[in-house]
């Protein structure tokens, strides 16, 4: 065994005991709230990445989606298709703001979608749930923010995961929530004229 060799073996040796040690400690198990932001892409793409391990876990969970409207996605059409005795999915908005043009109509979808998410977090069989782009609605001021975290601090069952999507999360929600990411935008191929594609963005 070279010297190079030995000293690297020693040092990760060392890590490992110090991983474990850590490791030891945390043993606290909860219903997180889950915040993913920013301007960068995949905030969708990472949250659905946890449903679908909720459903390979044999978890029931729920999605509800605020904004995005009734068109065809990969993750709805597979839920709803193969998945859809674990994982209840609810389509609540008719589409982006520049799309409906129509202010009162986007305030009362978003007022339906989270009476629907009220519901499906209060029931304590799903182990997480979905609020996908309810960061948009809660931006626009059609959701009122310090209704959302009072019941995620007061009415959230102890077990249960919440995971919240969308651009600008408030800070007020960022500061309650246990896990909080903001996706950044390095580089967009819509920039260079390529549009949204099947596999990628739905």
């Amino acid at each position: 065994m070279t010297d190079d060799t030995e000293r690297h073996n020693m040092k990760m040796a060392k890590k490992k005991a110090a991983r474990e040690k850590i490791m030891a400690g945390k043993t606290e198990e909860k219903g997180l709230v889950i915040v993913h932001t920013g301007k960068g892409k995949g905030k969708s793409s990472a949250a659905f990445g946890m449903i679908f391990r909720c459903i390979a876990h044999d978890m029931p969970c729920a999605v509800v989606q605020f904004i995005k409207g009734g068109m065809s996605t990969g993750e709805r059409d597979l839920i709803l298709s193969h998945f859809s005795d674990k994982c209840a999915f609810h389509t609540m908005g008719e589409g982006f703001t520049w799309e409906t043009q129509d202010k009162s109509r986007d305030i009362e979808m978003a007022q339906a979608a989270w009476q629907k998410a009220k519901e499906l977090i209060l029931d304590e069989t799903n182990r997480m749930v979905l609020l996908d782009e309810i960061n948009i609605a809660l931006r626009y001021d059609y959701i009122d923010i310090q209704e959302v975290i009072a019941f995620l601090k007061e009415h959230k069952p102890p077990m249960t995961h919440v995971v919240l999507t969308g651009r600008n999360a408030k800070e007020e929600l960022i500061e309650i929530a246990d896990l909080a990411t903001e996706m950044e935008l390095l580089k967009h191929p819509f920039r260079s004229g390529v549009k949204a594609q099947a596999g990628v963005e739905y």
